[in-house]
């Protein structure tokens, strides 16, 4: 098997690419500065979320400019062996050589190409035997298929080149056009230090070819961190970015702290923010707690555009409020384990945190509020019921009856807009109220549909056994209640419920309830509220009239000038 043929192999064997060499590579991943060298990095190559192979890279200065190099491996069916691929370009990254030795489903295959002009003239040489020659012109930087160092040169050229620009590129047979997209600037925190990255969108067509998209991330340097082709499901990931250990950072403040939360037996990684500027004397604070599910400090879950918990806790710390904000345990940077947790699992764990700020120096003990954003407001009243620590409670996007009265209510909207007939959607509700009964029971499982039937997932049982009625009683704090009211999700009808348990506790503390026209259950400015909106949502920022109604409360409640 020829080393260029193996392009189509790639892509049919294990859909990295369309059947075109250049799109492959353009998988490829590797570390390049701009402006300094920079010893070994390691990548990982992910099909479908499934490391496939690795690539060890290495970008150095020399005399007459760069040079990358990288030795790997792509597992089977693909069966490649990369020994030796060398790269030189000059110092203003325009290509000088390539070389490469590998060994592809068992023969040795070498590659030696060289530029003339703007020319690439390569010469591939099968076992030591037959060889072919092709020539490239126009090429402005080396991409061979399926390799990934050759990306660190295209990292370093897009410190430069702004979105339209077009370059050409050479693969082992095709020449390559390279569209630059738009660029975004994202943060990444790993174990040991938070990354300035830019995220740039491109297009890739080999010539005669389809157009694949891709997005390429790199560091401040010039460096590769990431290449991303969505369509094919495939990543290629530098090793500390691909750490448990690290995070996406979403939501970031000039001033931000990271903080480990001692729990039982493990951490949890948190962010607190802090007001800018200079602050005299002990601060209010605010712990922040998101919903269910593997869920992250920010409140960022698949599906979810809007980062609502880190949007909050920048804003409040804004108003002059110390925020914390922290990954669910078994999520993110936090230690613990997702899947045993349970509502009162998520309760130890705010306790924790706002044990933490009742021992901090810059923060105010006796002002510390919880505030819960969808079954995070659940955490939230029932920490609240423990902790003496609290000293008010917000309660946003929150339901007002059993979490197995909201999955019905939820079903019950979705049917109510679909094409089932009333006999089908009762069938349905019918069913889910057998399914809710199981959960919370692990009981008559075996009279459900095989299809329905499912392993206890201990978060979700709790969440749907848990009633507020039972709860908001021995809630001895202020209440906050926040609801918008184009909320599909949990309904407006929730807010009222709460706000009459709320009133109606025997210890009469202050009770506020805030409706919000026009907002969603994200706390964004919305049309329907409907779901299938929140990827269409022009403003994706939490509504101000939320923030100034918690803020408002805050400060009324806790007695802040």
């Amino acid at each position: 098997m020829r080393l260029y043929h193996s392009i189509s192999t790639h892509a049919a064997a294990a859909a990295l690419v369309s059947a075109l060499a250049l799109p492959a590579a353009a998988q490829s991943r590797g570390g390049t500065p701009a402006s300094a060298a920079s010893g070994p990095s390691s990548f990982t190559i992910y099909v479908r979320s499934t490391p496939v192979g690795n690539e060890e890279i290495a970008v150095a200065r020399t005399a007459e400019g760069w040079t990358i190099a990288s030795s790997g491996r792509l597992n089977a069916p693909l069966d490649i062996v990369s020994r030796r691929l060398e790269m030189r370009y000059d110092r203003e990254w325009k290509p000088l050589e390539l070389t490469l030795d590998a060994t592809v489903r068992g023969e040795g295959q070498t590659v030696h190409a060289t530029v003339n002009g703007s020319t690439v003239t390569t010469d591939i040489t099968i076992q030591g035997q037959s060889t072919i020659t092709i020539a490239i012109p126009g090429a402005e930087i080396f991409l061979p298929n399926p390799f990934f160092a050759p990306y660190e040169a295209l990292a370093a050229r897009l410190r430069t080149l702004g979105a339209g620009t077009t370059m050409r590129a050479a693969g082992l047979q095709v020449s390559i056009a390279i569209e630059v997209g738009s660029s975004t600037t994202e943060r990444i925190q790993t174990a040991t230090e938070l990354i300035e990255t830019k995220r740039t969108h491109l297009k890739l067509t080999p010539e005669g070819g389809m157009t694949i998209e891709a997005d390429l991330w790199a560091d401040q340097a010039g460096r590769l961190l990431r290449l991303s082709i969505p369509v094919q499901e495939l990543d290629v990931v530098r090793e500390d970015i691909a750490s448990a250990a690290s995070r996406q950072v979403t939501v970031w403040r000039p001033n931000d702290e990271s903080v480990k939360i001692p729990s039982l037996g493990f951490s949890l990684a948190g962010t607190l923010s802090r007001p800018a500027g200079p602050t005299a004397g002990r601060l209010p604070a605010v712990v922040l707690v998101g919903g269910s599910g593997p869920i992250d400090r920010d409140g960022a879950v698949v599906g979810v555009p809007i980062p609502v918990v880190g949007e909050l806790a920048s804003l409040l710390a804004d108003a002059g409020f110390i925020t914390l904000r922290y990954d669910k345990r078994g999520v993110g940077q936090s230690g613990g384990r997702l899947e045993s947790a349970d509502l009162d699992d998520s309760t130890d764990d705010l306790r924790s945190a706002v044990k933490l700020l009742a021992d901090r120096k810059d923060v105010d003990p006796k002002r510390i509020s919880v505030i819960g954003h969808r079954e995070g407001g659940a955490v939230a009243m029932l920490a609240a019921a423990k902790d003496k620590r609290i000293a008010a409670v917000g309660l946003v996007a929150t339901a007002g009856g059993t979490g197995a009265d909201l999955v019905l209510e939820q079903q019950q909207h979705f049917l109510s807009r679909s094409s089932f007939s009333d006999a089908e959607r009762q069938a349905k509700i019918d069913l889910q109220k057998r399914i809710n009964q199981a959960v919370v029971t692990d009981k008559g499982w075996d009279e459900l549909p095989p299809e329905a039937r499912r392993p206890i997932d201990p978060e979700f049982q709790s969440v749907l056994a848990h009633d507020p009625a039972k709860v908001v009683p021995k809630v001895p704090q202020p209440i906050l209640i926040v609801q918008g009211e184009l909320d599909t999700q949990v309904a407006p009808a929730n807010a009222d419920r709460l706000e009459a348990l709320a009133r109606a506790r025997k210890n009469k503390a202050a009770v506020q309830a805030i409706r919000v026209p026009g907002v969603n259950h994200l706390l964004v400015p919305a049309t329907t509220g409907e779901i299938e909106e929140y990827g269409a949502l022009r403003d994706r920022h939490v509504s101000p009239a939320v923030v100034s109604a918690i803020v408002s409360w805050l400060r009324t409640t806790l007695a802040i000038q």
